[in-house]
C-alpha cells in the first residue's frame, strides 16, 4: 500500500490488486458510516482508491499501513438484474477464446453474480467483477468507431454495459434495454461501486410473419 499526496486535501492509494482496492474501499466506507473517518468523497479505481477532502491527508497516510483491513465482505443487498440478449457480435470470438460452444457464452456469463468494481469512462458505465479468472479476454484489435448504447461486453477481467454510443474495444457479447445513466433519476446511475448484479438471459423479440 502506498499513498500518494493529491493537492492539499487528498490522498491517492495505491493498492496491488483490485481484491485489495475493493476491500479498502469497503474498509473507508464503513469508518466514515461510523464517524471514524472524515472524508468527502472515496472513489475506488482498478487498483487506486482516491481520498479527497481529508482534514489531515498527511496523517491518514501515516496511520494506513497499520490499519487492519479485512477481506471483502460477504456480498448483501439486493441484486440488480440487466434483461440482456445474448446477440452481440463477437459471441463467436469469445466462444473461441473460452474454448466452448457460441451458446454456452450466454450459460456462463449469466450464471456468475458480479460486483461493481468501480466507474469511469462514461457516466454510468460501471466496470463489474465476477467471472472466473480463465474467462478474461482481451480487447479487440481494432476498436470500433461507435458501439451501440446498451451493449454488454468484456474486456480482461471485466464485464461492462455501454450507457450510451461510444466508440469502443470490448468484445460485445451482448445488448440490454436497461437505462443505466439518467440525469433525471436520482441517483443517475444505476451502477455504483458495491452493487451486486446479475445478467438475466432475454430472447430475441420474433419477427411477425409475412402480411400480419
Amino acid at each position: 500500500m502506498r499513498a500518494l499526496p493529491v493537492g492539499e486535501r487528498a490522498l491517492l492509494v495505491e493498492l496491488s490488486d483490485g481484491a485489495e482496492a475493493q476491500a479498502l474501499h469497503a474498509e473507508l466506507l464503513r469508518r466514515r458510516a461510523s464517524g471514524d473517518l472524515r472524508v468527502r468523497e472515496i472513489v475506488p479505481a482498478a487498483r487506486t482508491v482516491l481520498l479527497d477532502g481529508l482534514d489531515d491527508p498527511g496523517r491518514i497516510a501515516a496511520e494506513l499501513p497499520g490499519w487492519d483491513i479485512p477481506p471483502l465482505p460477504p456480498r448483501a443487498g439486493a441484486v440488480l438484474e440487466i434483461p440482456v440478449r445474448y446477440d452481440g457480435p463477437d459471441l463467436a470470438d469469445v466462444a473461441a477464446h473460452w474454448g466452448v460452444p457460441v451458446g454456452d457464452v450466454a450459460r456462463i456469463h449469466s450464471a456468475a453474480e458480479f460486483r461493481v468494481a468501480f466507474c469511469g469512462f462514461a457516466p454510468g458505465f460501471g466496470y463489474l467483477t465476477g467471472l472466473p479468472e480463465r474467462y478474461e479476454v482481451p480487447r479487440r484489435a481494432t476498436p470500433r468507431t461507435s458501439v451501440p448504447r446498451g451493449s454488454v461486453a468484456l474486456a480482461g477481467p471485466y464485464t461492462g454495459v455501454y450507457p450510451r454510443a461510444s466508440p469502443g474495444g470490448w468484445q460485445l457479447i451482448g445488448s440490454t434495454d436497461l437505462v443505466l445513466w439518467d440525469h433525471a433519476r436520482v441517483p443517475a446511475a444505476l451502477l455504483s461501486p458495491g452493487v451486486r448484479v446479475r445478467f438475466v438471459p432475454r430472447t430475441a423479440p420474433t419477427a411477425p410473419a409475412a402480411g400480419t
